[in-house]
């Protein structure tokens, strides 16, 4: 896919994905969302990525929200020819790929953020901001509900009164009430913002297995909601069993005992246990 709306640079194994309509504040539309898709499956199947920082273009907004350019129809998919995600909410899509990610997700909130700008961002791993970003979950000012399945990820996020403060306002906010309540890990001078998030993310892609990550990342996603610490127990037995005996365990324990850099050559698109994914619905999003 020729991308448009997003750009996709890959720079020592850190892919930056750039949402690119800065003269419309980047603001969310059905191109951007399926570049967006498809910039995530396309990193999944690459092993040289090794892990992803998602910003916006320019200085004033990281998203903005939806297009709103259509008027008061643009959440009316009735009526709204231009809605081609089926009756299913197009952040929705995207949060659920982001998800079933099997790389680490940071993101670097550059500036105004809200709605969509706001809900895709729960669904990634770590949070930066500019000090100048500002936030707005102002889905009842719009006559609608938080989207983007933001309600199962934001309570985790921030937890469930938090939540609902923001969302039952609706109101803005600053990057100092972000970071209060959770929302961002720390706050940075706008030109210290993506060195910050490259920061994070070569520590990672310098120093770990790549497999490791992947799979640490869907332990702890898709167990959020287990009912027991059993279920964890029995999968990360399984999982330690099967990497035990690969090459990359191996490597781990002998450049530590040999004091040097490791070398891991196992790679997510291909190393994977033969058992994963072990849940259901692994393509609900498509």
């Amino acid at each position: 896919m020729n991308y448009e709306a997003i750009k996709y640079e890959v720079d020592q194994r850190i892919l930056t994905i750039t949402m690119n309509r800065p003269q419309k504040m980047n603001s969310f539309t059905n191109q951007m969302l399926f570049e967006l898709i498809d910039a995530f499956d396309r990193a999944d199947e690459d092993d040289n990525v090794r892990a992803i920082i998602v910003t916006g273009a320019g200085e004033r907004a990281f998203c903005a929200g939806a297009d709103l350019s259509g008027g008061g129809n643009t959440f009316n998919r009735h009526e709204n020819a231009k809605d081609i995600t089926r009756d299913r909410d197009g952040g929705g899509l995207l949060t659920l790929r982001i998800f079933d990610c099997k790389k680490p997700v940071i993101a670097a909130i550059n500036g105004a953020a809200a709605g969509i700008g706001v809900t895709m961002t729960v669904a990634m791993d770590i949070r930066l901001a500019s000090e100048t970003a500002r936030f707005g979950l102002v889905f009842a000012r719009r006559g609608i509900v938080p989207e983007a399945a933001s309600t199962w990820f934001l309570t985790r996020a921030v937890g469930i009164s938090q939540a609902l403060e923001w969302c039952y306002s609706g109101r803005v906010f600053d990057a100092q009430e972000a970071l209060r309540g959770g929302l961002v890990r720390s706050l940075h001078k706008p030109e210290e913002l993506l060195p910050a998030a490259r920061a994070i993310a070569t520590e990672i892609a310098e120093n770990t297995s790549a497999v490791s990550v992947a799979l640490t990342r869907q332990l702890m996603w898709k167990l959020l909601g287990a009912e027991h610490p059993m279920e964890a127990h029995r999968l990360d037995s399984r999982i330690i069993r099967d990497l035990g005996k690969k090459g990359d365990s191996k490597e781990g324990v002998q450049s530590f005992l040999e004091k040097r850099p490791p070398k891991f050559t196992l790679g997510p698109s291909k190393d994977m246990p033969d058992f994963y994914p072990w849940w259901d619905q692994r393509n609900f999003y498509r």
